[in-house]
């Protein structure tokens, strides 16, 4: 058994207004939320205010969007992407300066987006910081967890998880912001390879699994004689190891709110985890309904919902519990895991056995061939993108508070970069030859 991995170091993430302040509207967003009750629109919360703005370099133009279906919402452009999504636009917090890489990224860059999927071209990811988010992750994951076999090196440079938490979360301020989200991604994945997937996987005996290593996030509490054992335990195989060291990390540059959030999210997120054991021992292929339903929670929903942690500032549990918000965040996930679906597709057919995804399950229950069930299901993903972007632009509009409205440019530029990323990355995806 692997020896106990050193107690993360103190983080170096500087504090922010919400672990210290009251909870203070400015005065213009005030205004704006009496004018709604009086009104009779929904009321604004309060909320903190987000960290003081400090000027940053105009952003290099884009290229136009490729593959949009339909025109954006009016405005939408203007509240989620001031100044092009992937750049300096999101950036609240000056960022630390990084050396020149040594050497290009090693990431596979190409690819072609999905024909007539519904999306936003973005920037590439900054190649500096991929560069040394990739080398610190490796490093935590082979020094300090042990999380896989030399013969696994190579999936796990190719899963280039430095671009993708680059891309995702371009207001990141530093790089200490980047690793609270690259950890815990690599942890999650982990957990879904070794326990659920193809290293080893099997839906026997998952609920036993999962619910040991939500431990490792969510703490048990016991007698003496009882609580050594457990302990114990959170080292005993790979995905422990990994939940247990990047919850760790995780929890020093987290509120309190921020850690119930995403606990709560994992919860979620292994729900939906045994729903889709459960039809693969029973050899079911579920209602098309009844697939969205359990990807609302076996989605990616717990990393857009630390977009705040990983930006240095936090949006209040009483903001974030709005059932409008909950409906965005929901959206967001339910539309980014309809895209893994799609781009994996070729992969996971050509994996052992039959994987569930949402054209599989199209063509079985409607009785569609493999083309017209995958075309159905970019349609499918197009109407929860323009859900999101429309429920997005109006809690937007409804509650104008500042952190509000940095939590939901931050949710949108995850969304953009899980897209860039999968579109992007050869090594992992490849599209069917349906066009």
């Amino acid at each position: 058994m692997p020896a106990p991995e050193p107690t993360p170091p103190q983080s170096s993430l500087p504090a922010t207004a919400a672990h210290f302040g009251a909870h203070v509207l400015t005065e213009a967003s005030a205004r704006a939320c009496d004018i709604k009750a009086a009104t009779g629109g929904p009321p604004c919360l309060p909320s903190v205010p987000a960290p003081p703005a400090v000027p940053v370099p105009a952003s290099p133009p884009l290229d136009a969007p490729t593959a949009v279906v339909t025109t954006p919402i009016p405005d939408l452009e203007r509240i989620l992407r001031p100044n092009g999504l992937g750049t300096a636009g999101l950036r609240l917090i000056p960022r630390e300066q990084l050396p020149t890489p040594s050497k290009p990224s090693a990431a596979t860059v190409g690819g072609r987006p999905i024909p007539g999927l519904y999306h936003h071209q973005v920037a590439e990811p900054d190649p500096v910081r991929v560069e040394e988010v990739s080398r610190r992750v490796k490093s935590w994951a082979m020094d300090e967890v042990s999380l896989y076999p030399e013969d696994w090196e190579e999936q796990f440079d190719g899963f280039s998880v430095g671009r993708y938490m680059v891309g995702c979360h371009p207001d990141a301020p530093t790089i200490d912001h980047l690793m609270i989200a690259t950890r815990l991604m690599v942890a999650e994945n982990a957990v879904d390879d070794c326990y659920c997937e193809d290293h080893g996987g099997s839906p026997v005996g998952l609920g036993e699994r999962l619910l040991l290593a939500h431990t490792a996030l969510d703490p048990v509490y016991t007698t003496q004689e009882y609580q050594a054992p457990w302990e114990k335990s959170l080292h005993a195989d790979a995905p422990r190891r990994a939940y247990r060291s990047a919850m760790s990390y995780f929890d020093q540059a987290a509120s309190a709110s921020q850690t119930d959030r995403y606990r709560h999210d994992m919860a979620r997120l292994h729900l939906g985890y045994l729903a889709e054991a459960a039809w693969a021992q029973m050899d079911h292929v579920p209602e098309v309904w009844e697939y969205l339903a359990m990807r609302q929670f076996n989605n990616f929903r717990p990393c857009p919902t630390i977009t705040d942690t990983v930006g240095g500032y936090e949006l209040p549990a009483d903001l974030h519990a709005q059932s409008a918000m909950q409906k965005v965040i929901a959206l967001a996930g339910n539309a980014t895991t309809i895209v893994n679906d799609l781009y994996s597709y070729t992969k996971e057919l050509d994996a052992p056995g039959r994987h569930l995804n949402l054209p599989v399950v199209i063509a079985e229950r409607e009785g569609l061939s493999d083309r017209d069930a995958y075309l159905k299901s970019v349609d499918v993903h197009n109407d929860l993108m323009h859900d999101f972007e429309s429920n997005t632009a109006a809690l937007a509009a409804d509650c104008p508070v500042p952190t509000v409205l940095r939590f939901l440019r931050g949710v949108a530029a995850w969304v953009d970069g899980n897209h860039h990323w999968h579109q992007t990355n050869t090594f992992r995806y490849s599209l069917p030859d349906f066009w």
